[in-house]
Formats: C-alpha cells, structure tokens, sequence
C-alpha cells in the first residue's frame, strides 16, 4: 500500500464538473487499496474576486482580515470535492489548514510553514478515508488564519508529503508535465521525463510558472518525490528528483525566460567603499527584489552600476535611484522596461565546457544583443531587448537540440 498526496489547482477544480471529475480520479487511487491526502486550490478566478471585494472595502486591506478572507476558496473547494467523493460512496473528511493543524509564522498574505500536526491526517488514513485539505492556509500561534502567497497550495502540499513521508507528490495542472521551454513560444518543445530539484529550482525562479518556488525549496530540502502532470490528460508527467548517471547526459534541461525585466544604470558614480549598499540599500529598504547586478569600472575613478529588478517596480525604483544620483554626485539614470531575461539551464554544464560559447554564437548569428550576463553552475542568464524573446528561445532551442529525446546511453 502506498501513500500520496494530489494537489489539484484551480483550473483543475474550475467548475462542478472538474470536480467530479477529480473525485473520480481519486476514487480509483482509493478503490485499489492507496492510501491519498488531496490537497486543493480555489475554483479558478474566485481569489481574484475575493481580492477585488477587500479592495472595494478598504483601498490597502488589512493583511490578517484579508487572510481571513482568501482562505475561504479553498474551503469552498475541499467541502464540494469531499461531498463529491461522499457521492460516489468513497468515505472522505475535509479540513482546514488550521484543523490539520498547519503551523505558520505569522506573516500575513506571506506566512511560512514552520511545522505540521499530522495526527489527524493519520487517524483518517488509518481509518480508510480520503483527507481533503485546504492549501495556501494555515494558522499561527495565536490561531490566526494566514495565506501562504500565491501557488500556496503547492508548498501545503509538498509539506503534507514531506510530514507523511508519501511515496510521492502529484501537482496536477493544466500542463502535462514541464517543458524544455514554453510551448506557446515554441511549439517543439518537448516534455522532460525527468528533471532535477537544482534545475526546476532554477526554472521556478527564473520564470517558469508550473510550480511556486517554496514548493520546490521545500521538496529538495526533504527529498519528497515530486511529479507534475495533467488534471486533463492521462500520462505520466514529470518527475522532479535528485541527479543521477542517466539524467547527466543532457547538457541543457531547459530555456526558462521572464518577460517582466527591467533594467537600471546609475553612472559615474565615484568609485568608493560602499557604494553598492549606498545604490541598491534604499532600493531593498523599499522592497523591491534585485535580481542580476553589473558593476563597470571607468578609467576616471566612476563606475557604472546596472541592475535588474521586476516590471512592476521600474517606476518607483528609478524614482530612488534618482535620489541616490543626487546625493552620491553621478552623473545620470537611465532605465529600460523592454527587456526580457532567457535562461538555459541544465546540470550538465558541470561537466562540459563549451555551453557559454554556443549560446552567445547562436545569438550573434542571430543579430541578438546582449545586455547583461549572469551565471551558476548550472544555468546562464542573458537579458535582451524584449523584441528577441521568441526568436531566441527558437533558436537556442534549435542549437542544444532540445527537441530531440536524449540519447540512451
């Protein structure tokens, strides 16, 4: 007998009808003699509606009666879900986060899981009932419901398997697995068998949408099987998992890109001690993540200083910027907000040399300018003029042959 736990998202429970259709799905794990914990999102678009009626009562809610507010999609989720299964005669209890008991610091709208009271969970399973959970909620110490951010419901799931020691973690989405790029920019990309916890971690924070990154941070951490598959499509998905020999073969897993990239340059700043925390320090203070940070040394004592942070805080970060322009005596602040960041990643560049010159030949033969590079030990990162995204992503898809299956060895 094993035990899993599913994590069904919104679109997956985006209607009556998907939901019979995931108690259906579950009814066969149980009906063979599994054991499974079902954790769901809220129906698609209901969290958006909940958020729009905060902000028509108050213009910036407050955080713990907005927790209070948002935690209740998913309740309506795993109560229609576990009436569903009741109907099809499959035995099944629903909770909370805060039933469970999911404990949380307490950050609202953006709580952490600090641990997990899986008694109950046990006492269920044990008894031959299917648990349906709430995601994205738990409860802190003084029993306030928190949220733990969007794609919240990945995290409670991946900590429910890891609590439960599960034999394995099924995200069910509306993708059937995760792609060496995304299909809509190019549509021979190819779905990956597996996938390594560095590079979907990667791929997590550089763009790519199919899981949130604590999800990933935490299945890494407690070595917890993850598979992402299709709520609509049978098949057998995408495992995430450690390395092994077989998975070295492929030099480049994946391209992951962003499109919401922005980039900042303070110049002729003097060339002194502390000059990086007296540029980006405001900018942190506000909040604001940095992500890929150049420094140029000029030959008059200045340097230039480019940095990238997310579209949405273009505006207020070069408000600062200018600030900080003034008080340092630099000469100017540009800006651009028509860039985007594309990413090859793989744990093959360990062990090859070369992939750094494929990548920037193939751009060059493509009359692609660079702006920006940064580098790990299994992924490059570029930022270019947001006009290149689709032609880069083809061919650099093209040049390390992602399209192909990878040869047995």
């Amino acid at each position: 007998m094993a035990l899993y736990v599913y994590k069904f998202g919104g679109t997956s429970v985006g209607s009556v009808e998907r939901i019979k259709a995931v108690a259906q799905r579950v009814k066969k794990v149980h009906d063979r003699g599994d054991q499974i914990v079902v954790v769901v999102s809220a129906m698609s678009g209901e969290t958006n509606k909940l958020l729009a009626l905060a902000k028509a009562m108050q213009n910036t809610p407050n955080n713990r009666e907005l927790d209070v507010l948002l935690a209740t999609g998913e309740q309506v989720t795993m109560a229609l879900l576990s009436m569903a299964l009741h109907d099809l005669g499959c035995p099944a209890c629903s909770y909370t986060g805060g039933q469970v008991k999911i404990l949380t610091d307490s950050s609202h709208t953006k709580a952490r899981i600090r641990n997990i009271d899986d008694e109950r969970l046990r006492k269920d399973l044990a008894a031959g009932r299917v648990v349906v959970v709430a995601g994205f909620q738990g409860v802190d110490q003084e029993d306030n419901i928190t949220t733990l951010g969007r794609g919240g419901s990945d995290t409670t799931a991946v900590a429910l398997a890891a609590a439960l020691k599960a034999d394995e973690c099924h995200i069910y989405t509306d993708v059937d697995g995760v792609y060496t790029t995304d299909p809509r920019v190019e549509p021979k990309a190819r779905r990956l068998d597996k996938i390594t916890f560095e590079e979907m971690l990667e791929m997590a924070s550089l763009g790519s949408k199919v899981l949130q990154i604590r999800s990933v941070e935490f299945a890494g951490k407690y070595n917890v099987a993850l598979r992402v598959l299709s709520s609509f499509t049978e098949g057998q998905g995408t495992l995430i998992t450690y390395e092994d020999n077989q998975m070295e073969q492929a030099l480049i897993s994946a391209i992951a890109f962003n499109r919401d990239e922005a980039k900042l340059t303070i110049t002729g700043v003097p060339d002194l001690p502390g000059v990086a925390y007296k540029i980006l320090g405001p900018v942190a203070d506000a909040n604001i993540e940095i992500d890929m940070i150049i420094q140029n040394i000029a030959g008059d004592d200045t340097t230039d200083f480019t940095f990238t942070v997310h579209r949405n805080d273009y505006r207020q970060a070069k408000e600062l910027l200018v600030g900080v322009c003034a008080q340092l005596g630099a000469k100017a602040v540009s800006g651009d907000d028509k860039i985007v960041k594309i990413s090859i990643v793989g744990v093959g560049m360990r062990s090859h040399a070369g992939i750094a010159s494929t990548m920037f030949k193939t751009l060059a033969q493509e009359g692609i300018n660079i702006r920006m590079i940064s580098t790990s030990e299994i992924k490059i990162s570029v930022v270019v003029d947001e006009k290149y995204l689709e032609l880069a992503v083809r061919a650099l898809h093209s040049a390390f042959e992602l399209e192909l299956e990878p040869v047995e060895s």
